[in-house]
């Protein structure tokens, strides 16, 4: 499963469900930094982390936020739940 995050440096909820998703061994997880381009910044500002499935189309679907509480277990469910 292809994930994207969308985070920016110093962003202690985007570290916090980066580590989380690493340990999921059937993701792919890449973080876009919403700093470096304008459109994403301006998008995403007050909202990350954001998370985005990239389905079998390539389209990318937005998933709801996950607690920054959610244990790993909780996460994986939560994914297998919208994907």
């Amino acid at each position: 499963m292809n994930l994207i995050l969308y985070s920016k440096p110093g962003c202690h909820l985007c570290e916090g469900l980066l580590e989380k998703l690493q340990q999921i061994d059937s993701l792919t997880v890449t973080t876009r930094d919403i700093t470096t381009r304008d459109d994403w910044f301006q998008a995403y500002q007050y909202e990350i982390p954001v998370l985005f499935w990239v389905d079998e189309s390539s389209v990318e679907r937005q998933l709801p936020r996950p607690s920054p509480r959610a244990s790993v277990a909780q996460l994986e469910r939560m994914l297998q739940k919208y994907t």
